[in-house]
């Protein structure tokens, strides 16, 4: 199977695994418009990466979606369902401690797994700067907050991808700025 065929493939499967998600922004957009913004993002960072690219589109069904890590590896290989076993969260965990670990474990991931937080978490701080769900800016910022201490684990990896989360991250603080929630 060609590269693009089996990226084609994961992204097929994704919209289907996804299918009844939306984000949580006011338009409501599709939720695998999310996973394909992150693909896109690793895409461009890492043209050469097809395995890096697969797992992005997947990278949110073994934690949203009734999908098992050993269907990933069945279906897209070991290395794919590996890269997307290390950015997902364990469910079973309160919200919290979820978002404590990303924190403690990013500088321990490996590059394609800091690569793919990376761009994650830049997609979602865009998706927060220019259609933000019904949150406060309190919350908005505490999530800014939170994913910076992420993505500084994930640095020395990637400096076209450090750039991007940067630069979504200056977007999101002047948005935030200019509802008056800046620092």
């Amino acid at each position: 199977m060609t590269a693009l065929a089996r990226f084609a493939e994961a992204a097929a499967f994704a919209a289907e695994a996804h299918r009844a998600q939306t984000r949580k922004g006011a338009a409501a957009d599709p939720y695998v418009n999310h996973v394909l913004d992150v693909a896109a993002r690793l895409a461009a960072a890492r043209p050469e990466d097809e395995a890096l690219a697969v797992a992005a589109v997947l990278h949110d069904v073994v934690e949203d979606c009734d999908v098992t890590s050993a269907a990933l590896a069945e279906r897209f290989g070991p290395v794919v369902a590996g890269i997307v076993a290390e950015v997902t969260d364990d469910g079973s965990l309160p919200k919290a401690e979820r978002k404590r670990l990303q924190v403690e474990k990013a500088p321990r991931l490996t590059p394609s797994a800091r690569r793919l937080k990376l761009a994650d978490k830049a997609s979602n701080l865009t998706a927060l700067a220019t259609d933000p769900p019904p949150w406060p800016p309190e919350r908005r910022r505490a999530y800014l907050d939170w994913a910076r201490a992420v993505a500084e684990g994930c640095r020395g990896v990637d400096p076209t991808l450090e750039a991007a989360f940067d630069a979504a991250a200056a977007r999101l603080e002047a948005a935030l700025a200019a509802t008056g929630a800046g620092d």
